[in-house]
C-alpha cells in the first residue's frame, strides 16, 4: 500500500506538472495570439492632407493583417476634432497638427500619448506652366492673381498665416477653404491661380499644378500626431495601426508623398 500511495502520489503529482505546464503553455501562447493577431473593422479618422498616403498605407496594413477592414474619414483636422469629441465612432486620429489633436486630449477622448510620426510644409500649388509667374509670397499679392487660403481654424490655414507673418506681405484670399484638398482643388479648376497647400498635396497633383517654393514655408512645418481614441471599438487594431504606421513599409510611403521624418 505504501509504495501505491507513493507511485499513485507521484503519477498524480507528474500528471498534475504535465496539465500545468500544458495549461501554461496554451495561456502564453494564447497571450501571444491575442496580441499578434488584429481582426475586426478599423475606423481611422485622418487629415485631408494624408489621403492618399493613409489610402496605400491601409491597403498594406490589410494585407499585413488579414482578417481587418479599414476605413477611413478624411476631412479637416478642426472638423474631424468635432466630430470624435461630439460622439463620432472612431478607433484613432491622425491630425495635421498638434492644436487640433489636443482638442480631443483636453477632451479626454484619447486613449495614451499622441505621437508625432511625419512633418509637412507648405508650397504655393499654381497652375502647370505658373502661367502668372509666382515666385513667392509676394506674387500673391499682386492684383491680377486670384488665391485660395485654407480657413484658419485648419493646420493648412494656421501655417499659411504664419508663413505671410513671416513673408512680412499681404495676401487677400478670394476664398477661404475648409481643408486643403479643397483649396488645391480650386487651382485645378482654374477659379483661382494659386493657393497655399502642403508640399505632399501639391506632388500627388502633379499632373495638374506645379509647386513653387518659398523660404518661409520653413517657419510654419507642421507636426502630425496621431492617437487611439478612449471609445475605440477596436482598441487593438487601433494600437496596431498605429504602430504601423512608424513601420519601415509605411514610412517608405509618406517619405516617397513628400513628408518629413518627425
Amino acid at each position: 500500500m505504501k509504495t501505491l500511495r507513493t507511485v499513485a502520489a507521484g503519477l498524480a503529482a507528474l500528471i498534475a506538472f504535465g496539465l500545468a505546464g500544458c495549461g501554461g503553455e496554451r495561456t502564453d501562447n494564447d497571450t501571444g495570439d491575442r496580441a499578434g493577431t488584429v481582426t475586426g473593422p478599423i475606423t481611422v479618422f485622418a487629415a485631408a492632407s494624408l489621403t492618399e498616403s493613409f489610402t496605400t498605407i491601409g491597403k498594406q496594413f490589410e494585407a499585413a493583417h488579414p482578417g481587418t477592414t479599414v476605413t477611413f474619414n478624411f476631412a479637416g483636422s478642426s472638423a474631424l476634432a468635432t466630430q470624435i469629441n461630439e460622439g463620432a465612432p472612431a478607433d484613432v486620429f491622425a491630425s495635421a497638427s498638434p492644436k487640433n489633436l489636443a482638442v480631443v486630449v483636453d477632451a479626454g477622448n484619447s486613449e495614451g500619448r499622441p505621437t508625432t510620426f511625419v512633418k509637412n510644409q507648405l508650397v504655393i500649388a499654381v497652375a502647370k506652366g505658373n502661367p502668372k509667374g509666382v515666385a513667392g509670397l509676394a506674387g500673391l499679392t499682386e492684383p491680377d492673381v486670384k488665391v485660395a487660403l485654407c480657413a484658419e481654424a485648419v493646420p493648412c490655414g494656421a501655417a499659411a498665416k504664419a508663413a505671410i507673418e513671416a513673408a512680412g506681405v499681404k495676401v487677400t484670399p478670394v476664398t477661404l477653404e475648409q481643408d486643403v484638398k479643397a483649396a488645391l482643388a480650386k487651382v485645378k479648376l482654374g477659379e483661382v491661380d494659386a493657393a497655399l497647400v502642403y508640399r505632399t498635396d501639391a506632388k500627388a497633383a502633379a499632373a495638374d499644378v506645379d509647386a513653387v517654393e518659398f523660404p518661409e514655408s520653413a517657419k510654419a512645418i507642421n507636426d502630425y500626431p496621431i492617437v487611439a481614441l478612449k471609445n475605440a471599438k477596436n482598441g487593438a487594431g487601433a494600437q496596431a495601426f498605429i504602430a504601423y504606421v512608424s513601420s519601415p513599409e509605411a514610412t517608405k510611403v509618406l517619405t516617397e508623398a513628400g513628408f518629413q521624418a518627425p
